[in-house]
């Protein structure tokens, strides 16, 4: 049996170990029987050395005809020997078997290393001390008294030979190659037991020729060599068998649609297949590659530590295809030692190859399948632009959550609307208005806890989910932080952009699931902007459940061709006098089926569509027929119109108010454009100049809402101004408010020092009037003098007057030549149309 070459690590070492033991237990068999040898077991005649030399040359001769079985680097020979062994114990003295046994393993040696030759000798000169001994223990006499007396003590020491040979061989055989010993026991365990079977039947029947008639022994060499060929071919037919049942099953076991098992499976499946001490599998694409044994993989990706340690045959293999195509890499099988495939292992190499070329093909296919549709589920739930959850994952997140908020607290909805964004698309362009939804984004999820999911809803709407939250009351607090996140100006190409959104809450309804919830949402996010606030929580008492409002907004280019939508004038009034000063024009749209409709529903729609300019040019034209009308019947009557801010990103503005007024022939200090507070692109070049060419052509400017922003005097020292609204909320609250009080009189004070006129609005009665008329504010508007009315009640109203003539809508505070002394009013500029107040 031959060994593997040397290797100087810690397996050669226990190698070398367990050799050195066989030799050093062989050694003392020699020497002990060497003596008696040499004595009184000495030959004593020329058949006893024809006998010796014939026991030489038999064991000489059944170590050389072998049956061969390669195990990884190392070929393994299943020999005669033992056969020749078990005869020359049978009918020599067992001194005579041992000397023979050296003399003839070492002749059948001789061009093997010493190492080898050494164990060989070894082995074998226990094997037969062994068998020896054990005839010996059965009083064993040769030649015997009865032939068939002989089978059971030669059954006895064959047996023994068989063990001995296979308990020192095997361990040796599992070290060299790197096996384990147990599974060398089993390997061909039947092929094995029926060889030592033949080998027996060999034995006996030979003894029982020699003691028959030795003539016989001529008719041994074919029988055996029959056997032998017999056997060889068995054992070939056998290792073919099993080889091609190996094959299929590895290629059944590529059949898995993961690459890391492709390849893990690939490198001990060929491991096994083909007894290689180490397999690698390079593939091309990715530049990866994989290492590893029978016993598993011990590298991924090239990341394997110190290179290989086998030092020896490496038999590549192409990964490819039967016709030779898709080559997808290399697969190496290095061995310890010189190796040579046979034409059969070749064959399932190369079958090898393909099956693993077709399994990392189809194993790459299906991840890339896999990452498409990984990458399909993401785009279907998260927005494209900033990476946010999208409608879809909100709706589908918000209902699992819903189905176990009693055990995980209160849930919670935030949406968040960006206030006037659309002037950022228009003067900037998409790509900016993008950049500061991808801020507004990042804010928001830096804002958010772990728990609470941000989305992005489309548009300039965003939403979050608020979960586990042990009060609604919560959730108004971090509906704050969310919107402060917001606060800060966002950088935009050295440009820095004011940002305002209105948020609505609304907590789980308890009916209604999501889609409520989002309803909900969004009925307080419009709640907080009609009121001018930054976060309103949804209130079961205001939801009108106006779901009409998006039939409305398809509805709009129609009442524009129609001429449905309407101006009514709510009139502006001398404090002191009760004499009227202007009149604001406000849009009311009269729906042939929903009868009149409020601004508050339809001018959000009218915003955001593309109909803003026909909608503002179709309001302007009416308030100005109105004021040229007044004018005419003798009522010098300036009116108020409302601007949306996105009039004022358009450049050609200007042009179109100043026409209609020449088309009316109206002066343009008879027009007062109110702006709202909330522009916040007031910074922007392009709204200066629109303002400044107003102003410079004589048409004034009012600040509507003032003191209900963020900036107002910001937007004061940039927006040139004629007049200042004090919002009608400080009025309701001014009599049981010191705050509301005291912003109104700094506003007037701020007035005076800026020379501009004060309009006070949502007046409702005589002591607000009078009230605010002793802090010095000349003008106001509210239902104590008149609430909005079409232009001919209007004119009617003032051609009737209130107890004092013409043009009176409330009587005086005071009667005629009475002495008040006040201080002086906030009139400023365009207090020229103002009457005289009293000193």
């Amino acid at each position: 049996m031959t060994l593997p070459p040397r290797r100087e690590n810690e397996t050669d070492r226990r190698l070398m170990l367990l050799v050195g033991l066989v030799v050093v237990l062989a050694s003392v068999i020699v020497v002990t029987a060497l003596r008696p040898a040499l004595t009184s077991a000495a030959p004593a005649s020329v058949n006893d050395a024809a006998t010796l030399v014939m026991l030489a040359f038999m064991i000489a001769v059944g170590t050389l005809v072998k049956a061969r079985v390669r195990i990884r680097s190392t070929t393994h020979s299943i020999s005669w020997n033992e056969t020749a062994i078990v005869i020359g114990v049978a009918i020599a003295p067992l001194p005579w078997v041992v000397l023979c046994t050296v003399v003839g393993i070492a002749l059948a040696s001789l061009r093997l290393s010493p190492v080898k030759v050494a164990f060989g000798v070894g082995k074998n000169v226990v094997v037969a001390w062994g068998a020896g001994t054990a005839l010996a223990a059965l009083n064993w006499t040769w030649p015997p008294s009865g032939g068939w007396r002989m089978v059971l003590p030669l059954a006895v020491a064959y047996l023994v030979a068989a063990l001995l040979d296979d308990l020192l061989a095997i361990p040796v055989i599992a070290l060299a190659s790197g096996t384990k010993i147990a599974r060398n026991f089993r390997s061909n365990l039947d092929l094995r037991l029926g060889g030592f079977a033949v080998r027996f039947l060999v034995a006996v029947c030979t003894l029982l020729i020699l003691q028959a008639s030795p003539r016989f022994l001529l008719a041994v060499p074919p029988l055996v060599l029959s056997l032998h060929l017999t056997y060889s071919a068995r054992i070939r037919a056998r290792t073919e068998q099993q080889a091609w049942q190996r094959l299929a099953r590895a290629t059944d076991a590529l059949n898995v649609v993961d690459l890391d098992k492709v390849l893990t499976t690939a490198v001990t499946q060929a491991a096994e297949l083909f007894s290689a001490d180490e397999v690698e599998i390079e593939l091309r694409e990715g530049a990866r590659t994989v290492r590893g044994g029978a016993d598993g993989v011990i590298g991924y990706d090239g990341r394997v530590g110190e290179p290989t340690p086998i030092d020896g045959t490496v038999v590549p293999a192409a990964l490819e295809g039967h016709d030779r195509t898709a080559d997808v890499g290399v697969l190496r099988l290095r061995f310890r030692g010189p190796v040579r495939l046979s034409e059969r292992e070749q064959y399932t190499l190369r079958t090898f190859a393909s099956a693993l070329c077709t399994a990392v093909r189809n194993a790459q296919a299906y991840a890339e399948l896999a990452r498409v549709a990984d990458e399909h589920a993401y785009a279907a739930s998260h927005d494209a632009l900033t990476g946010l959850a999208n409608r879809r994952q909100l709706l589908e997140q918000g209902t699992e959550q819903l189905g176990t908020r009693h055990a995980d607290g209160v849930t919670a909805l935030v949406l968040i609307d960006l206030n006037h964004f659309k002037e950022i698309n228009d003067t900037l362009g998409h790509a900016a208005g993008d950049q500061v939804l991808v801020q507004v984004a990042e804010r928001l999820r830096g804002a958010a806890q772990s728990d609470d999911l941000v989305a992005r809803l489309g548009g300039d709407e965003f939403a979050v989910l608020l979960r586990g939250l042990p009060a609604p009351a919560v959730a108004a607090h971090r509906a704050e932080a969310l919107l402060a996140a917001l606060h800060e100006p966002i950088d935009l190409d050295g440009m820095r952009i004011g940002i305002e959104a209105s948020g609505g809450i609304a907590a789980a309804p308890a009916a209604g699931g999501m889609p409520e919830l989002l309803r909900r949402a969004d009925v307080a996010m419009y709640q907080a902007k009609r009121a001018g606030q930054r976060i309103s929580t949804y209130a079961p008492t205001r939801d009108t459940a106006d779901l009409n409002r998006l039939t409305l907004g398809g509805e709009l280019p129609r009442a524009v061709a129609d001429h449905e939508f309407t101006v009514n004038f709510q009139p502006i009034v001398d404090l002191a006098t009760g004499e009227i000063t202007s009149a604001e024009a406000l849009a009311r749209w009269h729906h042939p089926t929903h009868g009149l409709i409020d601004p508050l529903r339809f001018l959000e729609a009218v915003e955001r569509s593309g109909l803003l300019p026909a909608f503002a040019e179709a309001i302007l034209d009416q308030a100005l027929i109105a004021a040229k009308t007044w004018r005419e019947a003798g009522f010098d009557v300036p009116v108020a119109v409302n601007v949306s801010p996105r009039s004022l990103l358009d450049a050609r503005f200007p042009g179109s108010v100043l026409a209609r007024l020449r088309a009316h022939d109206l002066p343009p200090d008879q027009l007062v454009l109110e702006l709202t507070e909330t522009l916040t692109l007031s910074q922007l070049d392009v709204v200066d100049r629109v303002l400044n060419r107003l102003r410079d052509e004589g048409v004034r400017l009012a600040l509507d809402d003032f003191g209900t922003g963020y900036s107002s005097l910001s937007l004061l020292s940039r927006i040139p101004v004629h007049e200042l609204k004090i919002d009608k909320s400080f009025v309701t609250a001014m009599e049981n408010s010191a705050e509301a009080a005291a912003v109104i009189r700094s506003t007037l004070d701020l007035g005076r020092s800026l020379d501009l006129t004060v309009v006070a609005e949502g007046v409702e009665s005589e002591p607000q009037r009078r009230a605010l008329w002793q802090l010095g504010c000349a003008a106001g508007q509210g239902h104590l003098f008149a609430r909005p009315m079409p232009a001919g009640m209007l004119l009617a109203a003032l051609q009737r007057g209130a107890g004092g003539g013409p043009g009176l809508l409330a009587p005086p505070l005071h009667d005629a030549g009475a002495v008040i002394r006040l201080g002086r009013r906030s009139g400023g500029r365009g207090r020229d149309r103002l009457p005289h107040q009293p000193a």
